[in-house]
């Protein structure tokens, strides 16, 4: 559900000119790619509140805190849309699609190893004079969680974190293979369940024209599960780039949201939608986002 892409991570990257046409085109069918994701989640939405699935009062209890812990023995396969308004030099919208899905492992009794892929495809707009707007796949990342089976009061999982230089365009990615330390930490205790999770990438290869990468993620976040499945959430994305200016290092995202586990058939779709105010960020961005997500899960058979 957690650690999501970056897109203030695509400032201050070289210089690069498209034809327009090309650009216009592209963002054209980026644009409708991500209209179609919050399109699904808004169906989705209609038919919880026609009651249109009657199988969801069947559904365990613990289903969305296991939807809400990113390092739960539980298969899932995200699909988030963020949206970015008034971007770039002619405040122009952008959007992240990321495809996150999570797969855990039985290493031994006493231990389990969660794997989280983000495959990004972003469109962005014009960023600056010179840097033309496009469209594509960005940087792959992987995080590897190692956790223990048996958990306590805290739950945690810790482990690397690695970032492939897998972008296909120059503005939509770093350019440099990097790696760093990645843990999460979290509490379930009545209704709630909040923890946290941080990663830090380190350039280790690449061009040498390409800057470094050194940045920080940090991702608080807290819900509060109500009855029939709703919950109430927030989730925000804090990041810090290490190399840039002191005045445009931070992004510090302020805000949250709802989200409910409903049933497509007999699948369970965990949905939300969240709003951020960018109280801190670079020149440039967008003051605000929005992130939508259809969350499918796979919970064990017993």
């Amino acid at each position: 559900m957690y650690q999501s892409y970056d897109p203030i991570s695509l400032t201050g990257l070289p210089k690069r000119s498209n034809q327009g046409g090309l650009a216009s085109e592209s963002a054209r069918l980026w644009r409708s790619l991500a209209l179609s994701t919050i399109h699904c989640v808004v169906l989705a939405l209609a038919m919880l509140s026609a009651n249109l699935q009657l199988a969801c009062a069947q559904e365990s209890s613990d289903i969305a805190k296991q939807a809400q812990n990113p390092i739960a023995s539980l298969i899932s396969v995200p699909l988030e849309n963020d949206f970015n308004p008034h971007t770039g030099a002619n405040k122009e919208d952008s959007y992240v699609f990321q495809m996150k899905p999570v797969v855990p492992f039985r290493l031994s009794n006493n231990w389990n190893l969660i794997t989280r892929t983000i495959i990004p495809v972003i469109q962005v707009p014009d960023l600056a004079p010179g840097v033309s707007g496009t469209g594509g796949l960005g940087d792959i990342q992987e995080s590897l969680f190692l956790s223990p089976t048996k958990a306590g009061p805290v739950i945690w999982g810790a482990g690397p974190v690695i970032s492939f230089p897998t972008a296909t365009e120059n503005i939509l990615g770093t350019k440099k293979l990097s790696l760093g330390p990645t843990v999460v930490v979290l509490r379930s205790q009545g209704h709630w369940l909040f923890g946290s999770l941080a990663q830090n990438l380190f350039s280790v290869a690449g061009p040498s024209a390409r800057p470094d990468v050194n940045q920080m993620l940090l991702q608080p976040f807290v819900n509060y599960n109500l009855p029939h499945k709703w919950y109430l959430t927030s989730s925000p994305i804090i990041t810090a780039n290490w190399e840039a200016r002191s005045g445009e290092r931070w992004v510090v995202p302020v805000g949250g949201g709802v989200g409910k586990i409903v049933h497509l058939g007999k699948q369970p779709v965990n949905v939300y939608s969240q709003f951020f105010r960018n109280v801190e960020r670079p020149g440039g961005t967008s003051s605000w986002s929005a992130r939508f997500q259809m969350q499918f899960l796979f919970p064990k058979k017993r």
